[in-house]
């Protein structure tokens, strides 16, 4: 059946099919009574994506209508389930009066909900930021950045140099939307996102991105934004700024500014780093095993979406990150935080509700909310205000006084308001006098009627005077035919009866009409006093949004302040002489999600002492060390405490690790090809101030390869890049370096046998391990004991080989020879020594076998 062809439809179809041709790309919720209806594909695949009946409805162009449905009252919940899966879906309402209407009831797209542009709380996940990210790709291999949180208003731009910063953004930001341009050759990175969208390539116009956000900003040029010299992130901002107003279809009041991210006020962390350091995200999707698990124990959502985005933002500014440490300090000195905690428990998402408000979608309990949290700023205030903290003073100046907007929604919403505002009672009575004399009206008709009659009787002297309602002629006052010519002469008949007159007078009629529509009235009346109450704190939005930001932070500084002493961390020293040096330092996580005590560990990295080749046994404990060490530093620049008695870091730049590597399917690279891209970006771009991991670089190919590439690896760290380097390896001859070169040093974790047992000391110790125990874990690991055996034979002849002709070139004296390829092959006699078994061969047979092995050896 062709649905363009509209003529052969019927009126109502030719109607939602002209809405659909509007928006083809998205599902279209059409609004008819009581439900959302959708028709043929949008119904085919919602009740595929919803698990919903299909059915039809009646027929059009000759044909039966394929129509799927969810009710009007229960639509959040099916639209959360289509966005989580990444669908959009235009909302069609009726905005026509049934009865006045002539053919179909006229309707209106009043917005699309996409992945990126939700607000409702329904549909969003509390504790983490919902961003629509906007890229634009330059000629040279840059990109242009532009997202923005529409929960919140947060509206930010950057530039990247290339597209491994890129990949470092996207990691970081994890959009729930992606906007590109349908004509860019986008790489596997992009065009693998969840929500990716393509947009028209004149959407990313730069003059037309610098009219479109001079016009929405109301400036004459964009200068004021700090954006001049980003024309890739200005022609980003102009294409998400159009997708937002072509969403929301209305004003978007709490979008009062951009600001720009620039790389060099934060610690640059790659998408393996953040990746390997597990910060917000764990393989096994369990949030305990990360750092944002054991450090978010803030007690509001907003809190805890702003702590995340600082575990992602590392900080370099120094003066920031000593108020933030310095507040922390004062917060547990004065016992502050768990009294500041209780209080900010009571405080609900401001900055979502507010968000809400601007876009005039605020539900009464969004408003009861905002009410209570700002009934609680001066609590709030008070308590901080004799705290000695520069930053917390800011913040209480920040929060400000917002009395008379709380004085207003206390007079104005009920104690517990309903969830919808569209069966009223939400206005508080008193507030109003005209609504209250309609829900008087409505609801105590009978009292005023009873009142009406007994005044009639006394003014009239009638006694038998009633006043009565029937469903035809409204209401009426009754007298008796005998009494008729005492009705006063302002009463007007209505109706005659058998045995009464029936009258009416002004004051009735203007009941009458009040009464009869009270309801109906009661409800506009109220809607046009709530949307009078959202455009009044629309007003105040910019003052409100800066508090619920300042007690956003608050909480973060309170959670950090529980963290620290909770889990006994200390304040750190950020001193401007190079160097890292961690006293009894310990893993975050690790020391959370074990039962037995954590074994604590030094570092010691200065402008000498560069990097540490780390040796030592599989299980050890090394890959665990530098992670600590990397995450301690990361704590540190956040403000946060540190997990270690004592902290005193450098200028740091940036944090790179090279731990562990999979394949990359999507991008056809293998194991080895991921680990040497990764080693390339760390020699290209580490300098003297960054700090890299450097886990078992060259075991993905054969031994003397990998030996020289790790090698130079190293040596190019400590010669070139000169960056704080830790270097865990199973190549003993790098620990040769040391002598080579006096920025480099010995460390090893330990390990003891106890007969067949291996214990990991866990501990750090100078100088090189002696050891790899590599077939004690084996055995830990479950191999079985026959293939165990044969590798200790193995080995023992191979280390016999190698010591006969001489130990390994760079091979310690007290360290066992580094084992090498397996060159030669064995030999005929060897081959059959091995299958021989001496026990079962008679003295006749050993004797044969004795001259066979003889034959083969000459």
């Amino acid at each position: 059946m062709n649905l363009n062809d509209s003529a052969s439809h019927t009126p109502f179809m030719r109607q939602y099919l002209a809405h659909k041709a509007e928006h083809p790309d998205v599902l279209l919720f059409f609004r008819m009574g009581d439900f959302y209806e959708l028709f043929y594909d949008d119904a085919r695949k919602a009740a595929r994506l919803l698990d919903i009946t299909l059915t039809q409805r009646g027929q059009s162009a000759g044909a039966p209508i394929p129509m799927a449905g969810v009710p009007y009252h229960a639509a959040e919940n099916y639209l959360a389930r289509l966005v989580k899966l990444g669908e959009s879906v235009a909302i069609c309402e009726q905005i026509g009066d049934p009865a006045t209407s002539k053919g179909p009831v006229e309707r209106k797209v009043v917005r699309i909900v996409t992945p990126g542009t939700v607000t409702d709380s329904a549909l969003l996940e509390e504790r983490r930021d919902n961003l629509l990210l906007s890229i634009h790709a330059g000629a040279q291999g840059a990109f242009g950045l532009a997202w923005v949180d529409l929960s919140s208003g947060r509206f930010l731009l950057s530039e990247v140099p290339s597209a491994e910063a890129l990949a470092a953004e996207l990691a970081r930001l994890q959009p729930a939307e992606t906007l590109v341009g349908e004509d860019g050759g986008w790489p596997t990175l992009v065009t693998a996102l969840p929500g990716l969208r393509k947009r028209p390539p004149w959407h990313y116009d730069l003059d037309a991105a610098q009219r479109e956000l001079n016009r929405f900003f109301g400036t004459r040029d964009l200068g004021g934004f700090g954006v001049d010299g980003l024309p890739l992130a200005i022609a980003a901002a102009g294409c998400l700024l159009g997708y937002v107003e072509e969403t929301q279809k209305s004003a978007l009041p709490h979008l009062t500014g951009m600001a720009v991210e620039n790389a060099g006020e934060t610690i640059a962390l790659d998408a393996a780093t953040r990746r390997n350091l597990e910060l917000d995200t764990h393989p096994s999707g369990r949030i305990e095993h990360t750092l944002l698990g054991v450090l978010d124990e803030t007690v509001t959502p907003m809190g805890a979406r702003l702590l995340r985005r600082w575990l992602n933002r590392p900080l370099r500014a120094r003066d920031t990150l000593r108020l933030r440490h310095q507040a922390i300090a004062t917060l547990i000195e004065a016992r502050a935080y768990e009294p500041l905690r209780e209080k900010l428990r009571g405080i609900g998402d401001l900055e979502r509700i507010l968000a809400r408000v601007a876009l005039c979608s605020a539900r009464p309990r969004d408003l009861s909310t905002l009410r209570d949290g700002l009934a609680a700023a001066p609590a709030l205030r008070e308590q901080l205000a004799a705290l000695d903290s520069p930053l917390l003073h800011a913040l209480v100046a920040r929060i400000g006084d917002h009395a008379q907007t709380a004085a207003l929604l206390q007079r104005a919403i009920v104690a517990q308001p309903p969830v919808l505002q569209r069966d009223g009672g939400v206005i508080a009575e008193g507030y109003d006098a005209e609504l209250d004399e309609l829900r008087r009206l409505s609801t105590h008709a009978d009292q005023f009627l009873v009142e009406l009659e007994e005044r009639e009787k006394a003014a009239s002297g009638i006694s038998t005077l009633k006043v009565g309602y029937n469903r035809v002629h409204g209401y009426y006052i009754e007298i008796t035919r005998a009494q008729a010519d005492k009705a006063p002469t302002h009463y007007t008949r209505r109706q005659t009866t058998k045995n009464a007159e029936r009258y009416i007078t002004e004051e009735l009629k203007a009941f009458e009409d009040k009464v009869l529509s009270a309801r109906e009235r009661s409800l506009m009346r109220e809607r046009a006093l709530y949307e009078k109450l959202l455009a009044t704190l629309i007003e105040r939005l910019a003052p409100l949004k800066d508090a619920a930001s300042a007690i956003a932070e608050l909480d973060v500084l309170a959670c950090l302040a529980e963290r620290a002493e909770t889990l006994d961390w200390r304040a750190p020293d950020l001193t401007d002489a190079p160097g890292i040096r961690i006293e009894r330092g310990r893993h975050p996580v690790v020391e959370k999600v074990r039962d037995d005590p954590f074994e604590p560990n030094d570092l010691d990295l200065t402008d000498v002492r560069r990097m540490l080749v780390i040796t030592g046994p599989n299980m050890g404990g090394k890959s665990t060390y530098m992670r600590q060490n990397a995450l301690i530093v990361l704590l540190a620049h956040i403000g946060s405490y540190v997990p270690a008695s004592r902290a005193c870091i450098g200028p740091v730049d940036r944090i790179f690790t090279r731990i562990g590597a999979g394949d990359d399917l999507s991008r056809g690279q293998s194991t080895f090809m991921v680990e040497m891209s990764e080693t390339a970006n760390i020699l290209h771009n580490a300098t003297e101030h960054s700090l890299v991991l450097m886990d078992e670089v060259g075991r993905g190919t054969s031994t003397y390869d990998g030996l020289a590439l790790a090698r130079a690896a190293a040596v190019h760290l400590a010669t070139h890049s000169r960056a704080f380097t830790l270097f865990a390896t199973h190549y003993f001859e790098l620990t040769e370096l040391a002598g080579e070169h006096p920025s480099i040093a010995n460390v090893h974790l330990d390990a003891v046998e106890y007969g067949e047992q291996l214990v990991f000391m866990h501990a750090v110790k100078e100088g090189p391990a002696n050891r790899s125990f590599g077939l004690q874990v084996a055995a830990l690991a479950g191999l079985p004991r026959s293939v165990i055996a044969d590798a200790r034979r193995t080995l023992a002849e191979l280390e016999r080989g190698m010591q006969a002709s001489g130990p390994a070139a760079g091979t310690p004296p007290s360290a066992s020879p580094q084992l090498g390829l397996f060159s030669a092959q064995p030999s005929a006699a060897e081959e059959a020594l091995k299958r021989l078994d001496p026990d079962a061969l008679s003295p006749r047979e050993a004797l044969e076998t004795l001259y066979r092995l003889k034959a083969l050896v000459h």
